[in-house]
């Protein structure tokens, strides 16, 4: 199966029923089948490539101020399949394929304007590292080698399902020499009570530009008594204004429809509907083209009882692939080794980061994500297949 939509979706009221009888973290727990998403988590940064001319729309803006707001409108639009992950928000929630240790996704997204390519790799059991380029343009990077973009998930559930990312992405708009930090929202599942699960962001989150632009985004929702799902406001404003004076203010559902003003009444306000444009397909290489840990090869029995919904099958070939990696893991402790990503390298510190993120409350915590995972151009022109050699997800194998 190549595109999510080949997948019927067939999410049952049994998912709450599943996450209520489940306490503490659960990023390991096996999910019942039912529950599952039809991809694995190291395909989710295509919510910001699978819409190619949104990518780019910043680099064709000379000022500074509207490439800023561009960004912001990028960022909005994708939250509606980064969350709502597989089928669309009418589909209900579920839970993607927990990505293996060296699991890799290769892909490209092409519209009428541009070509957006993605290289992710899961680089260690809970963090997992994207590069995002668009060839044609050569003016907007997603994570080059001076970049990062990473993401740490931890679930749990204690009578809601919290999922937390730790990390941050760094658009580099080479046209300008200029950079974007990009945040990375926390989630929480709601709907348990009616059988109908879907996300719900927090927090308030910061959209840094080093041309001396600052994004404020607060995310609400639907509460017991008032709200609006999938609720936020925003506003951008200058770096250095303590007032917070907004130059835009942007406000409505993210899933949904969402506008963008001018404060200053100059320029027409701007309605985005994400739903309502349509995003392209991934573009990748055969099956037996793929190497054996690009995730679609990697997963294809899996994915391919998805799609049947054969629940037997999907247990089946899902188990294989889990111990598997079980296995490996218990050899690497035993030898005293350490997997070694293919693209991606990590470092103590960013000054990319600290200088962006001045002038907010964010914090690295590179501890947590064991380093700040950044784009290895060196590595990138070494790898070549097959990747890990005799060595597969499910182990060795020869013909």
């Amino acid at each position: 199966m190549t595109h999510h939509s080949h997948f019927r979706n067939f999410i049952t009221p049994e998912a709450p029923q599943f996450l209520s009888t489940v306490s503490g973290d659960i990023a390991n727990v096996t999910a019942p089948p039912f529950f599952l998403a039809p991809i694995s988590v190291v395909e989710v940064g295509s919510c910001w490539t699978e819409r190619p001319s949104t990518f780019i729309s910043a680099t064709l803006e000379t000022d500074p101020e509207a490439r800023a707001l561009k960004v912001l409108q990028w960022i909005l639009c994708s939250l509606r399949s980064q969350f709502y992950v597989g089928e669309g928000d009418k589909a209900g929630l579920k839970k993607p394929l927990n990505a293996f240790l060296g699991e890799i996704f290769e892909g490209q997204w092409r519209d009428e304007k541009a070509t957006a390519k993605m290289i992710a790799e899961q680089v260690r059991t809970s963090d997992s590292s994207k590069f995002i380029k668009v060839p044609q343009q050569k003016f907007l990077y997603l994570t080059p080698e001076e970049g990062e973009g990473y993401t740490r998930v931890e679930m749990s559930f204690s009578g809601n399902l919290n999922i937390k990312q730790t990390g941050h992405a760094i658009v580099h708009l080479d046209k300008y020499d200029e950079h974007c930090l990009i945040p990375m929202p926390n989630c929480k599942v709601r709907g348990f009570l009616s059988a109908s699960l879907y996300p719900e962001l927090y927090g308030t989150y910061y959209l840094t530009s080093s041309t001396g632009f600052i994004s404020e985004i607060t995310f609400s929702g639907k509460g017991f008594f008032s709200g609006v799902r999938n609720s936020f406001e925003a506003k951008m404003y200058k770096a250095g204004d303590k007032k917070k004076e907004p130059l835009y203010a942007a406000r409505g559902q993210w899933n949904d429809k969402f506008i963008i003003t001018d404060a200053r009444g100059i320029k027409d306000p701007i309605t985005c509907e994400p739903g309502k444009t349509p995003a392209a397909k991934p573009e990748m290489k055969s099956l037996e083209e793929q190497d054996s840990w690009e995730t679609r090869k990697a997963w294809q029995h899996v994915l391919a009882a998805l799609g049947e919904n054969d629940m037997q099958n999907i247990v089946k070939e899902k188990t294989k692939v889990e111990e598997a990696q079980r296995a490996m893991r218990k050899e690497e402790i035993s030898k005293g080794t350490v997997w070694e990503p293919k693209f991606f390298t990590s470092s103590e510190d960013s000054a990319l980061f600290q200088k962006l993120a001045k002038e907010t409350p964010w914090k690295l915590l590179a501890e947590r994500t064991k380093g700040v995972w950044t784009f290895d151009q060196v590595k990138a022109k070494e790898a070549v297949k097959p990747y890990h050699g005799e060595l597969t997800p499910l182990g060795v194998l020869r013909e």
